[in-house]
């Protein structure tokens, strides 16, 4: 590493994920070319993942008198969430790294300049050593991929040339669909009633492990009820609220919220509005009724009522 290069860092982390940004964001700032490191905290992945991208972007051009190189840190529970939501901003090259040998790799093909990384599957001290990988590596360096030696000189060429090829991409050059692909996949899809809930559809899109398009009209209710399975469940839209029974807590969900329910816990759901969602477990449904349509409702209309003092 030149002893000139100075490095500006932005970090930032969703719940799964802080554990280990914290644990990177130590590291960094005993670094001796880490010059700053700005800890963003903690938000949805999408959200932790624009606010360092636009940091990143926005940084990168306003400190080059400072001879600081402005970098980010992003950590999600796979690394991948994080990844895709800071390639949606110009002059940002995130990817996702397991390895020393995927930061050299992706700093000397790629140029990245924010490197995304898994909370749950990279333990700190792999963490620091990519980190450090990553910003040892300058860009079209020997690496992996090159053999660990010099790059051929077609490949030098092409390298010379794609930094600008690749920052002359405009801004919304590739065609934006109407709506999410979650939301594409369920037109046109012939729903189910779910029987024991009114007001409630769904259709199983995947089997074993299964997956499901899920909707409810606003007002509905699912009683008190649990599954033999965990289930990922991700709003599309609308507003709904869980209760889970078994842990005594509850959440309040909008568009774009993440919950997972563990297998045996008894929840119960109010749909404020229109609701739909995108919900994936593990085997075959199953649903066992803990309480029945009356009792949820005047259970639900009693914590309202006390939360609002009516």
């Amino acid at each position: 590493m030149a002893a000139d290069r100075r490095f500006k860092i932005f970090a930032a982390a969703d719940g799964f994920g802080q554990p280990l940004k914290d644990a990177v964001v130590a590291h960094l700032r005993t670094h001796p070319a880490v010059a700053d490191v700005l800890d963003l905290g903690v938000d949805k992945y999408y959200a932790a993942a624009a606010s360092v991208a636009s940091n990143v972007a926005e940084t990168s051009s306003s400190d080059a008198e400072h001879a600081l190189e402005a970098r980010g840190v992003v950590v999600c529970g796979t690394g991948a969430g994080v990844a895709i939501f800071a390639n949606k901003y110009p002059g940002v090259y995130a990817t996702h790294c397991a390895s020393a040998a995927d930061a050299v790799n992706t700093r000397s093909i790629n140029a990245c300049n924010v490197l995304a990384l898994s909370g749950i599957a990279t333990p700190p001290d792999a963490a620091a050593a990519i980190a450090d990988a990553w910003l040892a590596t300058p860009f079209r360096a020997p690496c992996p991929a090159s053999g660990d030696a010099p790059w051929p000189e077609d490949i030098q060429r092409f390298l010379d040339c794609a930094p600008a090829e690749m920052a002359a991409i405009p801004k919304g050059s590739v065609p934006v669909p109407e709506s999410c692909a979650i939301c594409c996949l369920r037109k046109g899809m012939e729903f189910e009633p779910v029987g024991i809930m009114p007001g409630g559809e769904m259709r199983i899109v995947r089997e074993s492990p299964t997956s499901a398009y899920v909707r409810f009209k606003a007002g509905s209710v699912e009683p008190a009820h649990h599954h033999t399975f965990g289930h990922d469940l991700v709003v599309i839209k609308g507003k709904k609220k869980v209760w889970n029974l078994t842990k005594k807590e509850s959440y309040d969900l909008v568009d774009g919220d993440f919950l997972f329910t563990p297998a045996g816990d008894v929840h119960r759901v109010k749909y404020f509005e229109d609701t739909e969602f995108f919900i994936r477990w593990d085997g075959h449904w199953d649903i066992f009724l803990d309480e029945d349509l009356d009792t949820a409702h005047n259970a639900i209309d009693a914590e309202l009522g006390a939360a609002t003092g009516k």
